[in-house]
This record gives C-alpha cells, structure tokens and sequence, in this order.
C-alpha cells in the first residue's frame, strides 16, 4: 500500500490472495484491522535547518521527495516501519535468532526462536505481539509453522497452503519450526543445495532481520 502523491490523500492498495478472497466473499469478513506504517523513501539528511527560508522549509526537500507506489515484494516494501519506543530508548532494536546462516539438511526441522534486543527499557525479550515470519520459497520446505500468538491473523497465515507454488510464505508467532523439503525435484540432477532467505520482524519493535538459509541434499 502506498499514497500516489502527497498532495492528495489517495492510497494505492495490492491485496493479497487471502485479502482478494475475503473481499470477493462480500459478506463483511474483509476487514483491516491492523496497519502499519514505514519512511522508505525518506531520506532525513536532507532535513536542512540552515534553509533562509525559516523553519517552515526546513523539511521543504523532504516533502518534495517522490513516494513509492505499492508493489507486491514483502522483502523490498515496507523495510523501515515507523515504531512507538519508550521516550528513554537509547539504541533501536534489533533481532537476535542465534545462528545467522542457517543450513538444514532434507527432511530435518529447524527452530527459530527470536529475542528483541535494547527493547522496552533497552532490555532484551521476547516480544508480545510475537514476529512475522517470512521464507522466499515456501518449495524448500514441507512445512513453515509458527506457534505462540493465537490471533485469527496468525491462525489463518499458520493455515494457508501454497500448493507447491514458487512464492513465498509468512506466517506469525514467537517461535518458527520450518522443516527442509524430502523432494529431491527442486535439486535436479547436478544441484546439492537450494537457497533462500528468511525474513523476521518484530510486530511490536518493527525491528527486523533477513538472514540466508540452505537446505542440503541428502
């Protein structure tokens, strides 16, 4: 979702395919509930409080800047979401997931299971709201299942099927078990390994971290 220009409140949507679904049903289930913000395209160096003009300029290359439009990558859009953190945050947080290049061999499940950093009084936890899970090719696996956060939302990630589909996959959750593909048609015949990326971001923190990932051929 992006805004066409700012000059006119007119917002651009992408729906997903669950989001077109609920919409097509027209029977009031397509409802937002949640949204969440980001600055993109912002580049705050350009904030210039020498401008001659006086403070009402300051931001005048700021506000000029052209806006994205949406597009439908998940890893591309959204990258910088604007967060609420307590007045005394010293740092921003970020993620930790321990092993930061993952390799799993076929058939063994793998778990990942999340902490905040220098969050909510520069502590490090487990975030309430729990993180979104993202892989970029739900192929490499035969399951992507994520436990701990019991909403419709995450109910309802945790249950869409991709049907072997080239896409990707998110679900929610304070832990993440994603389990390597047992089908060897992805490797071919010459391939010993297939490669992706996972992606995590704390709902609450709006911290996130995009690690590569491996499944092994065995």
């Amino acid at each position: 979702m992006g805004y066409l220009n700012n000059q006119i409140v007119t917002v651009d949507a992408i729906l997903t395919t669950k989001g077109r679904e609920l919409l097509a049903k027209g029977d009031g289930s397509f409802n937002i509930t949640q949204f969440a913000l980001a600055d993109d395209e912002i580049d705050y160096t350009l904030y210039n409080p020498t401008n001659p003009s006086g403070s009402a300029y300051y931001g005048e290359a700021i506000e000029n800047m052209p806006l994205l439009e949406a597009f439908p990558d998940e890893l591309q859009m959204m990258k910088y979401k604007l967060v609420t953190l307590p007045r005394d945050t010293a740092k921003m947080p970020t993620l930790g997931i321990g092993n930061l290049n993952p390799t799993i061999a076929q058939t063994e499940p793998y778990v990942i299971q999340p902490i905040t950093l220098n969050y909510l009084g520069n502590n490090s936890t487990v975030e309430s709201a729990g993180y979104v899970f993202t892989v970029s090719d739900v192929r490499m696996f035969s399951s992507v299942i994520a436990t701990g956060i019991s909403t419709k939302a995450a109910l309802a990630l945790n249950s869409t099927t991709t049907n072997g589909t080239d896409v990707s996959k998110t679900v929610i959750g304070t832990s993440l078990t994603i389990t390597a593909t047992g089908i060897n048609t992805l490797f071919g015949t010459s391939r010993t390994a297939l490669y992706g990326t996972l992606t995590v971001t704390g709902r609450s923190s709006g911290a996130r971290l995009q690690v590569p990932i491996t499944v092994t051929k065995t």
